[in-house]
């Protein structure tokens, strides 16, 4: 394994814990509203904070504010932890169209 492949691995490693992370519980727990669909295997849908669009759980993501950034080395991996496990103010629900336009603006933005 190349060192690109191994830190490309350890830092979708590390973005896949985050699911445990009680924040980011939190967050989807605040968005979480009762689903009133056709669907009758859907219990719940989750408010993107930005359309205020009702989706589906794999519609959505939680955004980190501020990017967690990239991890190419060891030296990366104290600053990636930090921004990458942050406080729930920190945090928002985005569906996946308006997580796609948030990461679009911040690659314009050269960030």
């Amino acid at each position: 394994m190349s060192e690109s492949a191994f830190f490309g691995w350890l830092r979708s490693r590390l973005r896949r814990l985050t699911i445990y992370w009680k924040p980011i519980q939190e967050i989807k727990k605040a968005a979480k509203i009762p689903y009133k669909g056709p669907n009758k295997r859907r219990k719940f849908s989750y408010v993107c904070s930005k359309c205020s669009n009702a989706v589906g759980e794999k519609e959505c993501n939680v955004h980190h504010v501020v990017p967690a950034g990239s991890l190419k080395s060891f030296a990366d991996l104290s600053g990636f932890c930090e921004r990458l496990f942050v406080e729930k103010e920190e945090l928002i629900l985005l569906c996946h169209k308006c997580h796609d336009l948030e990461h679009e603006k911040l690659e314009k933005d050269g960030k």
